[in-house]
């Protein structure tokens, strides 16, 4: 037994027992660190602790010019980078007044769209493999590297795209989109439908995610909770219907919610997701088929950026949750100052209010569902 106290929980530890859970394992994504002061099993007090892969990115964006910054942004979500990319191509246009041509819009769409399906089937499959459940991880891995290899064929990038430019994307679909389109979505319902009858009803499953780290809706507004996180506790917000950005106005798709904002919910709200996801598509797909073939992919745009002095907030509704970007200009071809949104890091600030009085064996459920990714959070 630890008989000394741990300053970092402010306890008086007594009998209790100091775990150090990570950085450097598999269940805390190899970069997170808790320190928790347990009894038994039960967690009493925790204390994460973050910054294990801090890089500086918004001080290195300062550094360079407003394209040169684009591949710094792949490296945040590093499962789904396009939304990254996307995010802060959309600050830039909106501090110089650029409208972004609507085929270009389009596909940014398309390919977001295919990005939150891989990110979630990363999330799920993870949180399956954290819980003892290795099977559904295959299922959903082998689709999103279907995914990927869309990716790829498209512009030459599986992890870390760098896609699109500041004023639309830099290519067109490939000719037969559509055929590789209709060839994967069979198989990505099929690993959902599969994932689900593996999980859902799962006692096992349910045991260890029902009632897991629930949060209030009150809570979770409280503590800056976006996405599938917030969704989960039964809040209907999601910035492709509330600040509609891309033309998503123009698409019909539901906006899944759980009641309990436990980890299951979390699940669930994910995996639904993935379906609107696919129904999104179509819809953009179809929308882009009517097109003129030679309709812009660009808006005119300098080959020397220098917007005019001012400053923009700019977020869209990445797999995560809010994903913004605040750029400030001082008329030079260099931001004058970027700071970074990133769903993952209010999520996490949340996170002893969420396994506090849980197991410890909760406390990796948790993480999981939460989909914490280091590269946004440390940024």
């Amino acid at each position: 037994m630890n008989q000394n106290p741990t300053p970092q929980t402010g306890h008086d530890t007594g009998d209790y027992v100091t775990v150090n859970i990570g950085p450097s394992h598999p269940a805390m994504h190899g970069t997170l660190r808790v320190v928790a002061l347990t009894d038994g099993e039960s967690l009493i007090k925790v204390d994460p602790e973050i910054g294990y892969l801090h890089r500086g990115v918004e001080k290195l964006g300062e550094n360079l010019t407003y394209h040169q910054f684009i591949p710094i942004t792949d490296r945040l979500n590093y499962c789904s980078a396009i939304p990254n990319n996307v995010s802060y191509e959309m600050a830039v246009e909106k501090l110089m007044g650029i409208e972004v041509p609507e085929k270009a819009q389009l596909i940014r769409v398309i390919m977001m769209e295919l990005a939150r399906i891989a990110d979630h089937q990363v999330c799920i499959g993870i949180l399956g493999v954290d819980l003892g459940a290795f099977t559904p991880f295959f299922y959903l891995i082998i689709q999103r590297e279907e995914i990927y290899e869309i990716f790829e064929w498209f512009n030459g990038a599986r992890l870390t795209n760098t896609f699109g430019r500041i004023g639309g994307v830099d290519a067109d679909l490939p000719d037969d989109f559509e055929e590789r389109w209709e060839e994967l979505k069979p198989g990505v319902r099929k690993a959902n439908d599969e994932t689900e009858k593996l999980l859902t009803h799962n006692r096992i499953w349910m045991d260890r995610t029902i009632g897991v780290s629930a949060f209030s809706a009150e809570d979770a507004l409280n503590w800056g909770f976006t996405g599938p996180c917030l969704r989960a506790c039964g809040v209907k917000r999601d910035l492709r219907i509330d600040e509609p950005y891309c033309m998503y106005d123009k698409f019909k798709f539901e906006v899944p919610v759980g009641k309990h904002g436990d980890v299951f919910d979390r699940y669930i709200v994910r995996m639904i997701e993935m379906e609107e996801s696919i129904k999104i598509i179509d819809q953009a797909y179809k929308l882009y088929k009517e097109m003129p073939a030679d309709a812009p992919l660009m808006a005119r745009v300098p080959k020397v950026i220098k917007p005019p002095a001012g400053e923009v907030y700019s977020a869209l509704e990445s797999p995560n949750g809010e994903l913004g970007f605040f750029v400030k200009s001082d008329g030079s071809a260099n931001p004058y100052r970027i700071r970074i949104r990133p769903p993952c890091y209010m999520i996490y600030q949340a996170f002893p209010e969420l396994v506090e009085g849980e197991l410890i064996a909760d406390l990796v459920a948790c993480l999981s569902s939460l989909n914490v990714i280091a590269g946004e959070l440390d940024r």
